[in-house]
């Protein structure tokens, strides 16, 4: 199973501006921001699937976003796994 998870920005990267580096319940990893209407900033949360930022999203949705996908187990800590292995060049 494939989820969305929110994660939030911790900055732009200056030699590929089309990737953020973003923090998901304490990973990092660099995702692809390209698909966004606006440019998100520092602080900002988006919606992560597959390695591509989807949408910007609040704060508040975000949270509620991870205590639901931790709370359902497997999946969430499946999710977080292929997260931490992936890596984007």
């Amino acid at each position: 199973m494939c989820l969305g998870i929110p994660g939030e920005i911790v900055e732009i990267l200056t030699a590929r501006p089309d990737l953020a580096m973003v923090d998901v319940s304490g990973v990092q990893r660099a995702i692809n921001i390209g698909l966004l209407d606006e440019v998100p900033v520092p602080g900002d949360w988006i919606l992560i699937h597959v390695g591509f930022a989807l949408s910007k999203i609040d704060e508040a949705e975000a949270k509620a976003a991870l205590d639901f996908l931790e709370s359902i187990g497997q999946a969430y800590a499946d999710e977080m796994a292929a997260l931490q292995a992936s890596a984007i060049d």
